[in-house]
């Protein structure tokens, strides 16, 4: 588990702020960075305040405390390191009671300071960069907002592609049950840009293996791009699929077995393959270890 509850007893009168400093050993960053995210807790579970007087007998701590898989950098320099994610992982918890995911492999290896310059799907692998320390966070995230890098990925899509395009269609909230899927389908959707480039077709099982570029950083943007031209992602849940198969697969009803028959393949056959970008005057340019791996049985 990620989240560790840790209970103290609480001191009656104190402010919880200078409790939490003084009892429980953490630093003011921290203290008003879980009292704003309402992880801490008084002992029937009810949120702590910031400035709130203890009256309370035990004060209770979500605490994230990273842990590892085994899952190490593929790349790694002082300020920054490099994770080849698995399919699968989320790169964030979504919840106090995720069991894994790639913020416990980085807090596990750097420390309390370091997190994510970016974030990719779940079920997208590949490359992920992450910074060891606040300064590093601030720079690699202003890097990624102002689009100042270079990301690839590869696809394996439905149906036969042969000339190179580019997706230039807004992204928005789909309507629907769904909360997470997106739709290019309302004009007053954000601006949105992807480059396809074909790299081979595969005749026996109709598919194609595609490089995909998003100009534009919008949530699922490949994905919903490359479903709207009638060429989904093979693997995909979500899109180009009935809404009862994705509502089963949300709720983890679908098997592996029904996964493969209802999407064409066991995963999202999405992978960020490539990274490059420039910090501190200095170009680097990291390919996936994983890529031959991912794509070899389709």
């Amino acid at each position: 588990m990620p989240f560790v509850l840790k209970k103290y007893k609480a001191i009656s009168g104190k402010k919880i702020q200078h409790f939490l400093l003084d009892e429980a050993g953490l630093s003011i960053p921290v203290a008003q960075k879980l009292l704003s995210k309402k992880r801490v807790f008084d002992e029937q579970n009810v949120p702590l305040k910031n400035g709130q007087i203890l009256s309370c007998d035990y004060v209770q701590v979500a605490i994230f405390e990273g842990h590892t898989r085994g899952l190490k950098p593929i790349f790694e320099v002082e300020d920054f390191a490099i994770f080849d994610k698995p399919s699968g992982v989320m790169v964030h918890p979504t919840r106090k009671t995720t069991k894994y995911c790639l913020l416990d492999e980085i807090r596990y290896h750097f420390g309390e300071q370091a997190d994510l310059a970016h974030r990719i799907d779940a079920q997208t692998s590949g490359l992920v960069l992450v910074a060891k320390n606040k300064p590093t966070t601030i720079r690699l995230k202003t890097l990624f907002e102002h689009r100042q890098f270079t990301k690839q990925y590869l696809a394996l899509v439905e149906g036969k592609l042969t000339n190179n395009l580019t997706i230039d269609k807004p992204i928005s909230k789909a309507d629907g049950n769904l909360r997470m899927k997106m739709t290019c389908e309302n004009e007053s959707g954000k601006a949105s840009m992807t480059h396809i480039q074909p790299l081979e077709f595969n005749q026996q099982n109709n598919t194609t293996l595609v490089k995909a570029v998003p100009i534009t950083g919008r949530q699922h943007q490949i994905r919903v791009h490359l479903d709207s031209i009638g060429h989904r992602i093979l693997g995909d849940p979500i899109y180009g699929v009935n809404e009862y198969v994705a509502n089963d697969y949300l709720c983890k009803k679908l098997s592996s077995e029904q996964r493969i028959t209802l999407t064409g393949a066991k995963r999202l056959m999405l992978h960020a393959h490539y990274l490059a970008f420039i910090d501190k005057d200095k170009e680097y340019s990291i390919t996936s270890k994983m890529t031959d791996t991912v794509f070899s049985n389709n």
